[in-house]
């Protein structure tokens, strides 16, 4: 409503009569929040009895000019400015401080030029209501702080807070509540201590507004240990702190500990809430917090949660990226209502897992229901359309991006749509496409096409491609691996050894292929013909077994990927130490039969390793679930989920 709409509202309408105090009515209508309605008794009160007007002015205009500030009414603001100066009431600390506020809670005015900062004109208007206050108080310069803080201006804030203490003025908890997050977001953990201490000399240690951002703070600055701390020496915790605690701790991947605290927090007798979940359930996102998770999912069905949608959204997540698709399709079918974060997650599970081309089901169906997509939307479906190689329709949805829904394409769509066309082998249309972007093409959107190249044996243009990304980021380890690899795989030994004498002259490690799996709630790591696990012999006995058993079903071994001028009795020897088989051949061994085998690669899985796990989850009929650099791998009677395309 504009001021002008207002105050003919305030004159025309019929109000009934008014008590006595007019004061009183703005003030009870402004702390209520019905500030429309305080801004037309004050202008009815002022246009209806002049008299009464003038000696209620100190005692209503706190009242208004809250209400302007909620408003956002900058031209009645300036006017009930100009009216506390004539009357005199901006001596009063009450209403100076309410003028204070308004123009730290007004929005920055248009700026006409690109050199103005709309926020640098209200803090002047700011500053120079504080200067001319005849009077000021704690709550006159935490407002000021609080102003500078939430526009940007930390160092003018942290000033504000020294120029404060040399003014005689004790900052109290909002002041330190107000400065803390500055450090927060820097991730200044030395100077949050020095605050901390300050809090601490000063009394306000067992302040539960100083503790819940000094926790923050902490938690900011990943170092949980010391939120941990704050937080136990709180004599009274209520649920927002030991949320936050939560919240901390899973942000910084501390699981274990966040569901140690969830533990807690429910014998404490504190109900948890939907931000309970919300922070906790996107912690176990990982094959081996796939237990957790369940857990979790548990206390959400007990506690009659399960309804919501945002939970919901974070379990579809979870299941997710810990590889168990199935459940969280069950999920989505389950809401009724799904939001567009929901049928996000669900379509890039099914591009991560395969079928790909159900993701692309899901997102047609999303359209038709008329829910927008967004920009992590189309990454989903670009997304599935690389692990499925399906050419034409990654063209046809990402130039939907802006000529349907008026999205521009990121860096990250680029690239998505760069390795849907250099999967299959389109590798001139995909140079084509990365050098006409509009925006500058990364070393990481160059780097897809560089792998397509690898794949498809093409070292000319992988030398041209790698040219690119070394201009860019001279010392990018994985390029350098990959040109190294694709010179090995097309025979040219010489100059794959050149690039990796060069690579270790720059004092560049390769980083090495390990896989890591979860057997009763500890987890193994294997690193490629790592002799050290105690079931290293057992593990190369069973392997041994599996092989002999493969050979009979036509299994041959494919060498293609080692990289090294040996002979090819040696490229066998060398296939068989690959992390994977190791790690899938100890859960196979030390689990009952019929468990599902869950196994993360920090890089890609090889040719051979695949086939290899193909052959495994037939002979002893068993699902095994590969999470690798690239996506998830269900093996299930000798078939994969990617259809052999990855």
């Amino acid at each position: 409503m504009q001021p002008w709409s207002i105050a003919a509202a305030a004159a025309a309408a019929p109000f009934p009569p008014l008590p006595p105090s007019w004061a009183h009515q703005i003030r009870v209508a402004a702390s209520q929040g019905d500030f429309h309605h305080a801004i037309a008794l004050f202008l009815r009160m002022r246009a209806s009895d002049p008299a009464a007007a003038c000696s209620s002015v100190l005692t209503s205009l706190p009242g208004a000019l809250k209400s302007c500030a909620a408003l956002g009414l900058r031209a009645l603001g300036a006017s009930l400015h100009a009216l506390a100066l004539r009357s005199g009431a901006f001596a009063d600390r009450f209403a100076a401080n309410a003028l204070l506020n308004l123009y730290c809670k007004l929005p920055a005015p248009p700026s006409h030029s690109p050199e103005m900062d709309g926020s640098a004109v209200v803090l002047e208007s700011v500053r120079k209501v504080f200067d001319e206050m005849p009077e000021k108080d704690v709550v006159s310069w935490n407002t000021l702080v609080l102003g500078c803080a939430e526009s940007g201006r930390h160092g003018e804030a942290l000033g504000l807070v020294r120029e404060m203490w040399r003014d005689g003025c004790k900052p109290d908890s909002f002041t330190l509540s107000s400065v803390l997050p500055i450090f927060a977001e820097g991730a200044d953990v030395r100077r949050g201590m020095e605050l901390h201490g300050f809090a601490t000399r000063n009394g306000f240690h067992d302040d539960v507004f100083v503790g819940s951002s000094l926790i923050d703070m902490y938690a900011n600055c990943t170092r949980t240990d010391y939120s941990v701390k704050v937080f136990d020496n709180l004599p009274v915790r209520d649920a927002i702190l030991w949320n936050s605690m939560l919240a901390g701790c899973a942000q910084n991947g501390s699981v274990d500990e966040a569901l140690g605290l969830f533990r807690r927090m429910l014998h404490s007798g504190i109900k948890p809430m939907p931000v309970t979940f919300s922070s906790l359930i996107p912690a176990c996102g990982n094959l081996a917090s796939l237990l957790l998770g369940k857990q979790l999912h548990a206390y959400v069905i007990r506690g009659g949660f399960d309804g919501n949608v945002f939970i919901s959204s974070s379990l579809i997540d979870m299941y997710c990226k810990c590889g168990n698709v199935s459940i969280a399709r069950r999920i989505f079918d389950r809401i009724q209502s799904p939001d567009i974060v929901s049928w996000t997650a669900m379509i890039m599970g099914h591009a991560l897992h395969g079928p790909a081309r159900e993701a692309l089901v899901l997102f047609d169906r999303m359209e038709l229901g008329n829910l927008k997509p967004n920009h992590i939307t189309f990454l989903a479906v670009l997304t599935a359309c690389s692990h499925a190689g399906l050419v034409d329709k990654g063209w046809k949805y990402f130039n939907s991006m802006s000529d349907h829904y008026g999205i521009v394409p990121s860096l990250e769509h680029h690239a998505a749509l760069a390795d849907t066309l250099g999967r299959p082998g389109k590798l001139e249309e995909a140079y084509n496409f990365i050098s006409g972007m509009k925006i500058k093409p990364t070393a990481s959107v160059w780097s897809t096409l560089l792998r397509a190249c690898k794949v498809h044996k093409n070292t000319v243009l992988a030398e041209e491609v790698a040219k690119k990304i070394f201009d860019l980021e001279p010392r990018s380890m994985g390029s350098h691996i990959i040109l190294s690899n694709t010179y090995s795989s097309s025979g040219r030994w010489n100059e794959a050894a050149h690039l990796r004498k060069s690579m270790r002259k720059k004092g560049m490690q390769k980083e090495p292929a390990c896989s890591w799996i979860e057997v009763k709630n500890k987890q193994h790591v294997f690193v490629a013909h790592d002799k050290s696990h105690p079931w290293y012999e057992r593990i190369i006995d069973a392997l041994n077994v599996f092989s002999e058993q493969m050979v009979r079903q036509g299994y041959v071994p494919n060498t293609d990927d080692v990289f090294q001028d040996i002979e090819e009795e040696q490229k066998n020897s060398v296939l068989c130490g690959h992390s994977e088989k190791l790690a899938i051949v100890f859960g196979i061994i030390s689990t009952p039969p019929g468990t599902t085998i869950r196994v993360m690669k920090n890089l890609r899985v090889c040719v051979d390793c695949h086939t290899v796990t193909k052959f495994i989850s037939k002979i002893v009929g068993r699902e095994i679930v590969m999470r690798d650099a690239n996506r998830f791998h269900h093996f299930k009677d000798g078939i994969c989920s990617c259809g052999d395309f990855w």
